[in-house]
């Protein structure tokens, strides 16, 4: 890994209301250039907004969409990677939870959530594979929301080669205090015990939809530190750099860097099926 710089947008996301969706993300795009950010990541479902009703299909849009393009010439304009979510409507009506990773060079890398969480269950149909993604040698993966609570995924990822997992939300209730309080249980230590970074960010606002998601974001180092966060439950963005030295450190160190010590012949079972396609 080298220094990257990257931005966490916390931003508002209508249901169904996909233009001014995306007039936002642009926006907050030309934002985080201006910060100099390298990536920048917004929440889960950002571009269509996020719902866990039956008639969710109206709102999904294919891949082939012209948003996709737009995105793409906002990417090379900026000269930026850009994490951007959606409820994509694939092959047979399914619909797909996804999170697009494009790229200045006019590349679309697709992440779909692989752990649905029970309202989500019987609407939206789970991904199965696990890409870690390279853009100029950085390595990440992605994980939505409900995902983060599998610990495994962030093994896999981490044993796949990434240095930054980068959790985007649309995670509502409770307010911006109680939602860190629960992201504190259990982002630190995919963070820590994987040795790599952690970005998430969340939803801010109401979807106009009946709900309300609390707006926060944070960073995590490789120490399980938070280093970087935003509770002010409103739309906004943090920037930070994360440090390949930081990585470094911890990876080099015979007592902080946990997976070369692994024994996976005791616990191979807990993976049987990781790989299904």
């Amino acid at each position: 890994m080298k220094d990257i710089r990257v931005a966490a947008v916390i931003c508002q996301a209508p249901l169904g209301r996909v233009g001014e969706n995306l007039d936002r993300t642009i926006r907050w795009i030309e934002k985080a250039k201006e910060k100099g950010a390298q990536i920048v990541c917004f929440p889960e479902m950002n571009i269509t907004g996020y719902g866990t009703h039956e008639d969710t299909i109206k709102i999904a849009i294919p891949l082939s969409n012209g948003i996709t393009d737009q995105l793409l010439e906002s990417a090379r304009i900026n000269n930026i990677t850009i994490l951007a979510g959606m409820a994509e409507l694939g092959e047979g009506n399914r619909v797909f939870i996804t999170h697009l990773v494009i790229d200045p060079r006019g590349r679309v890398g697709i992440y779909r959530k692989l752990h649905l969480s029970p309202p989500e269950q019987g609407i939206y149909t789970p991904g199965n594979k696990l890409p870690v993604f390279e853009i100029d040698n950085i390595r990440f993966g992605i994980q939505l929301c409900y995902d983060a609570h599998f610990p495994e995924l962030s093994t896999i990822m981490a044993l796949n080669g990434a240095d930054i997992i980068f959790i985007p939300h649309a995670s509502p209730r409770k307010g911006p205090e109680e939602k860190y309080n629960s992201w504190m249980r259990h982002l630190p230590a995919r963070a820590y015990d994987n040795g790599l970074y952690v970005v998430a960010c969340n939803q801010a606002g109401d979807n106009e939809n009946g709900l309300v998601f609390p707006g926060i974001a944070l960073i995590v180092d490789p120490l399980g530190l938070i280093f970087e966060k935003y509770l002010t439950g409103k739309e906004g963005m943090i920037v930070s750099d994360l440090k390949a030295e930081k990585l470094a450190q911890v990876r080099e160190h015979r007592m902080r860097y946990f997976l070369p010590n692994r024994r996976p012949e005791l616990y191979d079972f807990i993976f049987k099926g990781s790989h299904k396609k």
